[in-house]
Protein backbone atom coordinates (compact mmCIF):
# COMPACT_ATOMS: atom_id res chain seq x y z
CA UNK A 1 0.00 0.00 0.00
CA UNK A 2 1.08 3.54 -0.68
CA UNK A 3 2.71 5.53 2.46
CA UNK A 4 -0.68 7.88 2.50
CA UNK A 5 -2.96 4.91 2.76
CA UNK A 6 -0.46 3.52 5.74
CA UNK A 7 -0.77 6.60 7.39
CA UNK A 8 -4.85 7.03 7.56
CA UNK A 9 -5.02 3.40 8.45
CA UNK A 10 -1.91 4.26 11.70
CA UNK A 11 -4.00 6.98 13.04
CA UNK A 12 -7.25 4.71 12.58
CA UNK A 13 -9.29 7.09 10.56
CA UNK A 14 -12.24 6.20 8.56
CA UNK A 15 -11.52 5.81 5.08
CA UNK A 16 -12.52 4.53 1.53
CA UNK A 17 -10.19 3.29 -0.99
CA UNK A 18 -11.07 3.75 -4.93
CA UNK A 19 -9.32 2.28 -7.46
CA UNK A 20 -9.57 3.09 -11.22
CA UNK A 21 -7.82 2.54 -14.71
CA UNK A 22 -5.74 5.64 -15.69
CA UNK A 23 -5.32 6.68 -19.07
CA UNK A 24 -1.86 8.23 -19.69
CA UNK A 25 -3.14 10.16 -22.19
CA UNK A 26 -5.75 11.78 -19.56
CA UNK A 27 -5.68 15.73 -19.65
CA UNK A 28 -6.44 15.83 -16.11
CA UNK A 29 -5.49 13.53 -13.16
CA UNK A 30 -8.32 15.31 -10.90
CA UNK A 31 -10.97 15.18 -13.81
CA UNK A 32 -10.01 11.99 -14.83
CA UNK A 33 -10.67 10.25 -11.51
CA UNK A 34 -14.04 11.88 -10.90
CA UNK A 35 -15.51 11.38 -14.50
CA UNK A 36 -14.21 7.07 -13.64
CA UNK A 37 -15.31 7.50 -10.11
CA UNK A 38 -18.61 9.07 -11.41
CA UNK A 39 -18.33 11.92 -8.71
CA UNK A 40 -19.00 15.36 -8.45
CA UNK A 41 -15.88 16.98 -9.49
CA UNK A 42 -16.45 19.47 -6.53
CA UNK A 43 -15.60 16.61 -4.06
CA UNK A 44 -12.29 15.62 -5.80
CA UNK A 45 -9.22 17.36 -5.12
CA UNK A 46 -6.20 17.97 -6.61
CA UNK A 47 -2.61 18.09 -4.64
CA UNK A 48 -0.15 21.07 -6.26
CA UNK A 49 3.04 22.22 -4.46
CA UNK A 50 4.55 25.42 -4.48
CA UNK A 51 7.44 27.00 -3.75
CA UNK A 52 8.21 30.32 -1.84
CA UNK A 53 10.51 33.17 -2.94
CA UNK A 54 12.35 31.58 0.29
CA UNK A 55 12.65 28.11 -1.02
CA UNK A 56 10.09 26.55 1.16
CA UNK A 57 7.53 24.19 -0.23
CA UNK A 58 4.02 24.19 0.72
CA UNK A 59 1.02 21.99 -0.15
CA UNK A 60 -2.27 23.80 -1.88
CA UNK A 61 -5.13 21.27 -2.01
CA UNK A 62 -8.25 22.56 -3.97
CA UNK A 63 -10.77 21.76 -6.07
CA UNK A 64 -9.77 19.91 -9.70
CA UNK A 65 -12.45 21.98 -11.46
CA UNK A 66 -10.47 24.89 -10.51
CA UNK A 67 -6.98 26.82 -10.54
CA UNK A 68 -4.23 27.46 -8.03
CA UNK A 69 -4.38 31.39 -7.39
CA UNK A 70 -0.75 32.01 -6.32
CA UNK A 71 -1.14 35.46 -4.90
CA UNK A 72 -3.83 34.08 -2.05
CA UNK A 73 -1.33 31.19 -1.81
CA UNK A 74 1.44 33.73 -0.62
CA UNK A 75 -1.32 35.87 1.38
CA UNK A 76 -2.26 32.35 3.12
CA UNK A 77 1.00 31.34 3.93
CA UNK A 78 2.73 35.03 4.73
CA UNK A 79 5.32 34.89 1.89
CA UNK A 80 5.54 37.45 -0.15
CA UNK A 81 5.76 35.47 -3.58
CA UNK A 82 5.17 31.64 -4.70
CA UNK A 83 5.57 30.34 -7.45
CA UNK A 84 4.56 26.29 -8.89
CA UNK A 85 7.40 23.92 -7.28
CA UNK A 86 9.89 22.01 -9.78
CA UNK A 87 8.38 19.13 -10.79
CA UNK A 88 11.93 16.99 -9.99
CA UNK A 89 11.96 18.82 -6.38
CA UNK A 90 7.86 17.96 -5.97
CA UNK A 91 8.61 14.13 -6.55
CA UNK A 92 12.23 13.79 -4.88
CA UNK A 93 11.05 15.92 -1.58
CA UNK A 94 7.06 14.15 -1.55
CA UNK A 95 7.74 10.77 -2.86
CA UNK A 96 5.45 10.61 -5.37
CA UNK A 97 5.12 10.71 -9.12
CA UNK A 98 3.18 14.20 -10.78
CA UNK A 99 -0.74 12.99 -10.97
CA UNK A 100 -0.04 10.70 -8.06
CA UNK A 101 0.96 13.38 -5.34
CA UNK A 102 -0.40 12.70 -1.78
CA UNK A 103 -1.20 15.43 0.70
CA UNK A 104 -0.39 12.55 2.88
CA UNK A 105 2.67 10.16 3.78
CA UNK A 106 5.21 12.31 2.28
CA UNK A 107 8.96 12.27 2.81
CA UNK A 108 9.44 15.40 4.49
CA UNK A 109 6.14 16.95 6.06
CA UNK A 110 5.03 20.36 4.56
CA UNK A 111 3.38 23.42 5.62
CA UNK A 112 -0.26 22.48 3.75
CA UNK A 113 -3.45 24.86 2.89
CA UNK A 114 -6.89 23.34 1.73
CA UNK A 115 -8.95 25.23 0.28
CA UNK A 116 -12.05 26.39 1.96
CA UNK A 117 -14.68 24.84 0.30
CA UNK A 118 -13.70 21.20 1.89
CA UNK A 119 -14.49 22.59 5.24
CA UNK A 120 -18.35 22.16 4.43
CA UNK A 121 -17.94 18.81 2.71
CA UNK A 122 -18.62 15.67 4.59
CA UNK A 123 -16.03 13.77 2.49
CA UNK A 124 -13.86 14.56 -0.42
CA UNK A 125 -11.87 12.59 -2.64
CA UNK A 126 -7.61 13.22 -3.40
CA UNK A 127 -4.55 11.14 -4.59
CA UNK A 128 -3.73 8.08 -2.55
CA UNK A 129 -0.24 8.65 -4.00
CA UNK A 130 -0.45 6.91 -6.79
CA UNK A 131 -2.23 7.95 -10.86
CA UNK A 132 -5.45 5.77 -10.26
CA UNK A 133 -5.81 5.64 -6.50
CA UNK A 134 -8.30 8.13 -4.51
CA UNK A 135 -8.63 8.19 -1.11
CA UNK A 136 -11.99 9.15 0.05
CA UNK A 137 -12.57 10.71 4.10
CA UNK A 138 -13.51 13.16 6.07
CA UNK A 139 -11.67 17.01 5.31
CA UNK A 140 -11.57 17.38 8.61
CA UNK A 141 -9.53 14.39 9.68
CA UNK A 142 -7.06 15.44 6.53
CA UNK A 143 -6.77 18.43 8.35
CA UNK A 144 -6.40 17.34 11.82
CA UNK A 145 -3.56 15.08 10.13
CA UNK A 146 -1.85 17.79 8.45
CA UNK A 147 -2.88 20.23 10.70
CA UNK A 148 -3.61 22.68 7.90
CA UNK A 149 -5.85 25.53 7.80
CA UNK A 150 -8.74 25.67 5.34
CA UNK A 151 -8.43 28.95 3.25
CA UNK A 152 -8.92 30.82 -0.35
CA UNK A 153 -6.31 30.06 -2.56
CA UNK A 154 -8.09 29.49 -6.06
CA UNK A 155 -9.33 32.16 -8.66
CA UNK A 156 -12.81 33.64 -8.30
Amino acid sequence: MTPAVNLVKKHQLPYQLHEYQHDPSAQSYGLEAAEKLQVDPALVFKTLVVSTDSKQLVVAILPVEHQLNLKKVAKAIKAKKVQMADSALVERTTGYILGGVSPLGQKKRLTTVIHQSAEALAQIYFSAGKRGLELQMSPIDLQSLLTAKFVDIIND
